[in-house]
């Protein structure tokens, strides 16, 4: 029994570790406590704080479950295994190869360790200079990264946009929920640039740029600590499309964080104190953000974000014209195909970016 005795305890030595890194035992423990929360007579009382709660709860449950699981198959295989029965060999063996499978599948969760990568997302996408072409190429973004979130049978909602003159976007922000949404989008995070023959001059060939931010979203203000007189908070009348109460209440609601001046605006046909939360949600998103830029480990430490800086890095190209590719600047990576990668097929450069961030 010792070479299948051997490899399961170097097994349960690996799971093991692998536990620790990701926290296992912390995010367990902090979903019995929302069991108990959650039992408790009174806990349906305040209707969105239960949502969340629950949400939160099966979020962890589905984190940890599969590692408790596997964990417990391991003991009580080499429990076994120490019975030392050599008609269970065969049975034991196999056992033994498929806890081995399970844990390699797990493992890809170990690129998921650095802070909020098991965070749902905010995304937003700006187009820069260039007018109808740019605002266009946008569009197509916010498209591919549509297509991309449905394969990975994740949650968008629009949070706010805004429509460019011809067609395509100026801006947009998305709330995108999901498994790792955040850790799988964030190296999204940067300048896209576009070569192409422009559709509004087909004489022309055009190079567009678009801005595309990913942020953790942080939707519990423990989480993200903002003085509250660090905040200018302007209310003003929404403008453009909506429902009745649009332009005619002041429901909009504009949040500037005065030490690093980042603004937030938020504007549609819910309540002024619906569009006020969502604002302070993406703001907290921002702070957390540049937080992790920054290397910071306080709000207070924090600096303005370069804007121009931030147009100038520039991270993936894709080419439509005179040839075909799309070319990840970091990790080298490259695709021929960029319909495919337009039409949401971006698994490949997801891969190549976590494992360039797992050998910096």
């Amino acid at each position: 029994m010792e070479e299948i005795k051997q490899p399961a305890l170097k097994l349960r030595g690996d799971v093991a570790e692998a536990m620790k890194r990701i926290g296992v035992a912390g995010l367990h423990e902090k979903k019995v406590e929302l069991d108990i929360e959650i039992a408790a007579p009174s806990f349906w009382n305040d209707q969105n704080h239960a949502r969340e709660v629950v949400k939160e709860q099966a979020k962890l449950e589905k984190r940890t479950q599969p590692w408790l699981k596997l964990q417990q198959e391991l003991d009580d295989l080499i429990d076994l295994i120490e019975l030392d029965d050599n008609s269970m060999r065969a049975e034991l063996g196999e056992s033994l190869a498929e806890l081995t499978r399970q844990f390699g599948t797990l493992k890809e969760e170990l690129k998921f360790s650095a802070p909020y990568d098991d965070n749902d997302a905010i995304l937003s996408i700006h187009a820069g200079a260039g007018g109808a072409d740019a605002q266009d190429w946008a569009g197509m973004l916010l498209r591919m990264y549509a297509r991309f979130a449905e394969g990975q049978g994740w949650q968008v909602v629009t949070v706010d946009e805004s429509a460019g003159e011809e067609g395509g976007i100026k801006s947009v922000t998305l709330e995108i929920s999901g498994s790792f949404a955040y850790g799988k989008l964030k190296g999204e995070h940067g300048v896209h640039r576009l070569v192409r023959l422009s559709p509004f001059n087909a004489e022309s060939r055009e190079t567009s740029f678009a801005k595309v931010e990913v942020m953790p979203k942080i939707d519990t203000p423990e989480a993200v600590q903002i003085d509250e007189k660090d905040l200018k908070i302007d209310v003003y009348r929404s403008g453009g499309h909506g429902g009745q109460s649009v332009n005619t209440t002041d429901s909009a609601v504009r949040v500037t964080h005065l030490p690093t001046n980042i603004v937030v605006a938020i504007q549609n046909e819910r309540s002024q104190l619906q569009n006020k939360e969502t604002a302070m949600t993406i703001l907290r998103s921002r702070l957390a953000q540049l937080q992790l830029e920054q290397h910071a480990e306080r709000v207070s430490e924090l600096k303005g974000p370069n804007e121009q800086a931030a147009w100038g890095n520039q991270i993936r190209s894709y080419v439509l014209h005179p040839y075909k590719q799309v070319k990840d600047l970091r990790t080298e990576y490259v695709s021929s195909d960029p319909d495919a990668v337009l039409g949401g097929e971006l698994e490949p450069f997801v891969a190549a970016y976590l494992e360039y961030t797992l050998g910096k």
